[in-house]
Order: C-alpha cells, then sequence, then structure tokens
C-alpha cells in the first residue's frame, strides 16, 4: 500500500479520536477545523518516524494534544474571535435534551481546566487506562491517578456550584 493510501486510512480510522482533541481545544467551529487540519498536517510530517513503539492511537494522541497546545498558544496572541455556534438551531428528541444539556455543560466545565489537565479527562473519557495516559502526557502512571482523581473532584465541585446558580 503506498504511504499517502496508509495515512488516508489511518486517518479515516481515527479521525473520531482527532475531533474529539479538537473539540476540547477549541471554542468554535472555524478554529476547531483550523486545528484539525493542522493535526493531520502535523501527523504526515512526523509519519515516517513513528517507528511503533508505542500504540498508534498514543502517537496520535501525543501528536493532536501536543499541536492543541502550541495551537492554543498561538491563538491566545491573535484578536479574539466570537463564536456564533450557538445560533445554530438544532432539533432534537426531548428525551435527549437532557443529556445534551448534561454534556454541554461537562464540556464546558472541561474546556475550563489547564492544558494538561483538559488532555488528561479527554483520555480518560475516551476509556484509555492510567499506562496510556501515562504513555501519551509523559507522566508517571501514579500521577496520573493522582491528578485525575483531582480533576474529576474539580468538575464535580464546579458542575455542583453551577446547579445552584
Amino acid at each position: 500500500m503506498p504511504k499517502e493510501a496508509e495515512f488516508t486510512h489511518l486517518i479515516r480510522e481515527n479521525e473520531g479520536l482527532i475531533y474529539k482533541v479538537t473539540s476540547i481545544y477549541t471554542d468554535n467551529r472555524l478554529d476547531q477545523q483550523d486545528l484539525y487540519q493542522e493535526i493531520v498536517y502535523q501527523l504526515w510530517k512526523s509519519f515516517d518516524s513513528f517507528q511503533g513503539a508505542s500504540k498508534l492511537s498514543t502517537w496520535i494522541y501525543r501528536v493532536a494534544m501536543n499541536t492543541a497546545i502550541t495551537q492554543g498558544r498561538k491563538r491566545k496572541k491573535r484578536i479574539d474571535n466570537y463564536s456564533l455556534d450557538h445560533l445554530v438551531i438544532r432539533e432534537t428528541d426531548q428525551s435527549d435534551l437532557l443529556f445534551e444539556e448534561r454534556l454541554t455543560m461537562l464540556y464546558a466545565h472541561i474546556k475550563q481546566l489547564n492544558k494538561l489537565e483538559k488532555g488528561i479527562i479527554l483520555l480518560f473519557l475516551e476509556g484509555l487506562n492510567y499506562e496510556e495516559i501515562a504513555d501519551i502526557t509523559g507522566l508517571r502512571v501514579s500521577n496520573v491517578g493522582t491528578r485525575l482523581s483531582r480533576i474529576k473532584q474539580k468538575l464535580k465541585s464546579q458542575m455542583a456550584t453551577n446547579q445552584i446558580k
């Protein structure tokens, strides 16, 4: 299989993973699309250097999160953009409204976390174990557990405070 075809297949299989990273580290669709393209570009640039020492998904997460953090720094230097995403009207089932509202609130609180905390909770929500999270973030396994516990407590506290208001 040619290199381009192999890479395209890899991106298609893992685009959900990339979209999740972009949704956590951006505030609007335009920035999300830009970040997605930058992640794919960075993956392409480093595709030849992937030696299989870690799982493919671990490598993709590492590249995606590092790219998102780097892009976040660059965005802070730009003029603020205002998101119009909230103006899009979507039809949903009544049964889904509560779930969507809670999910939106959770993601809003996750976006308030620092960059490393966002990455750790995203990886945890993806179902990765502590060892995999440690591989991606460069932390020790015990440190992942401690940080994850603190992040969960922080989110729980923020969400409880939000419901009181």
